[in-house]
């Protein structure tokens, strides 16, 4: 048994002894593991134990061990890594700058089981036989997804997507490269006059973090209410309201799906409902809550603007067979507003690809869509084309013609 091993027992006794909480009384724990450390180095000098070639790393991997998620957690510390994956025990991969590369952490099967138990038990989540998928947040906002045998082929496979928004605001967006400040400009008076908006792109495209600094160009003075999946949202305003699913019990009783919280959050007194991501039948709850004049906002995975709106047409058609093209192909018109669709690049780069608008027309059994920024010579640029409810910018004070002037100065 190395040094570092020894250590590690020794705290794990002293915090058992001492009935602390690793997970909420992390300074003290970094004590004792510093003292312990320093304590066996001093003992090791006799020659009866194996010396510490570095008493600083032997206690930072004592203190991941002991109160952090071991291996991985030098991962979660990274801001570099954006997510990392086990496929297999031996085969642990991190994605930084949007390119996947292998690591040198070599797991072993009960090792991922238990670091998998201690990521969810903050959430009260659970994965066994009987649901062998579960989401979960981790303490410091990553989303955790893990996927068991016998849906996968024989080892535990495990997903952690880091919260690294580095951007809070639109204005933080257009420093970063992710759009135009022209564009962006757009995009604050859009929602400051409460269209609709949704926001579409593949995996790791950005999609939540410019919803939320969509969320965070609001006037302070609506009440927001949020629904997502798993907490991933970061916002930051006086009068905001968050909720996220529910797993069903043991007894498979207590599921709360994403549709019952739209549902909920209606009777919540909202000005806005933000929901993270549609992928089933709450998009219906949704459309009628946008449909009956409350603005609101949302994300899904598509590959162009046009696509999203395609998307947002058959998606409704999972609530039921009574639900008809004949009803959603309209409400989706009359709904949305502006679809703004973003890709990631192969340098990495999340940017925002096109800005299109809903009229609300429908013709001949398809919506129209209109482009009011699209991407020339790597620029985004006004199209021409004009978001619909002119009215709600007048009355926001809002010369949204003169944000749209393709001749107005301004790159972009």
């Amino acid at each position: 048994m190395d040094g570092t091993a020894i250590v590690t027992g020794e705290v794990r006794e002293l915090i058992r002894r001492s009935g602390i909480d690793p997970a909420r009384d992390r300074v003290r724990v970094r004590s004792l593991v510093r003292d312990a450390v320093a304590d066996y180095d001093e003992r090791s000098l006799t020659g009866s134990l194996p010396p510490l070639a570095d008493p600083a790393g032997t206690a930072r991997r004592v203190f991941d061990e002991v109160a952090g998620f071991g291996p991985l957690q030098a991962l979660l510390d990274d801001p570099a890594v954006e997510e990392f994956w086990i496929n297999e025990p031996g085969r642990v991969l991190v994605a930084r700058g949007g390119v996947n590369e292998a690591t040198d952490i070599v797991l072993g099967a009960e090792e991922v089981r238990d670091l998998v138990e201690r990521m969810l038990t903050p959430s009260g989540r659970r994965v066994d036989l009987s649901r062998p998928f579960v989401d979960a947040a981790l303490p410091d906002g990553s989303r955790l997804h893990v996927v068991i045998p016998d849906v996968t082929r024989s080892s535990w496979v495990v997903n952690v997507r880091k919260f690294v928004a580095r951007a809070s605001t639109l204005t933080e967006l257009v420093a970063l490269g992710t759009l135009t400040s022209r564009a962006a400009g757009f995009l604050a008076a859009a929602v400051a006059a409460g269209l609709n908006v949704l926001v579409s792109g593949g995996t790791q495209a950005g999609k939540t973090t410019l919803l939320g600094c969509l969320v965070a160009a609001v006037p302070p003075r609506e009440r927001v209410l949020t629904c997502e999946e798993v907490f991933e949202l970061r916002v930051e305003r006086p009068d905001t309201v968050g909720m996220q699913c529910r797993q069903p019990s043991l007894e498979g009783t207590g599921e709360i799906r994403l549709s019952r919280l739209v549902t909920e959050a209606l009777r919540m007194r909202p000005d806005r409902i933000v929901v993270g991501e549609v992928r089933r039948e709450e998009s219906l709850d949704l459309l009628l809550a946008l449909n009956s004049g409350l603005p609101g906002m949302c994300t899904v995975h598509a590959n162009s603007a046009r696509e999203a709106v395609l998307k947002m047409c058959t998606l409704p058609l999972l609530a039921g067979e009574n639900v008809s093209d004949r009803f959603i192909v309209p409400t989706v018109a009359g709904s949305i507003d502006l679809v703004v669709h973003l890709e990631l690049g192969r340098d990495g780069g999340r940017r925002v690809r096109e800005i299109a608008a809903v009229p609300g027309r429908v013709v001949g059994g398809e919506i129209e869509i209109v482009d009011v920024f699209t991407e020339r010579d790597g620029d985004l640029v006004p199209a021409g084309g004009m978001p619909p409810h002119p009215d709600r910018f007048a009355r926001a004070g809002i010369p949204v013609a003169a944000l749209l002037d393709p001749a107005a100065p301004g790159r972009g």
